[in-house]
């Protein structure tokens, strides 16, 4: 599932694509639930003839911004996805290694695409209808984006803000990560990942955790996202050492990491990968 890292590098591609410039063709695809029940035509003229003047993120959602109402917000779901169209793209592990494309060049599961001004396209797809994209005036004025805590990446406050949220808790540190009031964007991967190499149990209880322990989940938490965004989000540049390349696959994965046992249990709702010889 597309967590801060890879909405970021989609994000980022949008904007190297598209910002700035006037959008001269939009071509949007009639699904009731990808479209939260609006209708196609709506999104197409929020957009055409509009230039975009910013591509926004929060967490897991983002927007394209023209400077006035409304905005076009969208969230990729498990496995949604937004490229360039002839430039090269990473693969999300739930795409599989299938053409992401037909024969005669289209996308595979268009949603939305869009041309601008000089004649470079996005597009934005998903084969499993669990996407989104809708109109608001602006970001804030959106339910779901209004009750996100700082963004993990480019909002994350100080030491002591990041050691209150835990030592206020009595729930699993795995579950603290995960709430997205809390900590905006941390998804599963991450959240094991940033557990992993923080040397921390995921079910250890957030108020019992030591100030050497919880500064060193925040400096994790810093070092994966800044690291799986400057790849972006490309997993095959991902350190060698990261459990991100373990952890996957359940009884038929790495049964091992580093040497140690690597068990798969459900922790705070979630499967979740650890090493028992190393977390404590």
């Amino acid at each position: 599932m597309p967590e801060l890292p890879e909405v970021e590098t989609v994000r980022r591609v949008i904007e190297s694509a598209l910002g700035g410039k006037k959008i001269v063709e939009a071509e949007v695809m009639e699904d009731s639930i990808v479209l939260k029940g609006g209708p196609a035509e709506a999104v197409r003229e929020a957009v055409l003839g509009r230039t975009l003047k910013e591509v926004g993120r929060k967490g897991k959602y983002f927007w394209l911004d023209f400077g006035e109402s409304p905005v076009v917000l969208a969230h990729l779901g498990m496995a949604g996805w937004v490229r360039e169209i002839g430039a090269h793209t990473i693969r999300l592990r739930e795409h599989g290694k299938v053409s992401m494309d037909q024969p005669d060049g289209r996308p595979k599961f268009l949603k939305m695409l869009l041309t601008a001004e000089d004649g470079r396209q996005i597009a934005m797809t998903d084969g499993r209808r669990l996407a989104r994209i809708w109109l608001k005036p602006t970001p804030a004025e959106d339910t779901a984006v209004a009750k996100l805590g700082p963004d993990c990446f480019n909002e994350l406050p100080d030491s002591d803000w990041f050691a209150r949220q835990i030592l206020r808790r009595s729930a699993p540190i795995k579950a603290i990560l995960l709430d997205q009031s809390v900590f905006c964007g941390v998804g599963n991967w991450i959240a094991d990942e940033v557990l992993f190499h923080a040397r921390i149990r995921p079910s250890r209880i957030g108020k019992e955790l030591s100030g050497t322990e919880i500064e060193a989940l925040r400096a994790a938490l810093v070092n994966v996202l800044a690291k799986a965004v400057e790849v972006g989000a490309d997993s095959e540049k991902f350190p060698s050492e990261w459990l991100f390349h373990a952890r996957w696959g359940g009884a038929k994965g790495n049964l091992t990491i580093e040497g140690h046992e690597l068990i798969r249990e459900q922790i705070g709702g979630r499967t979740t990968a650890w090493a028992p010889g190393l977390q404590k």
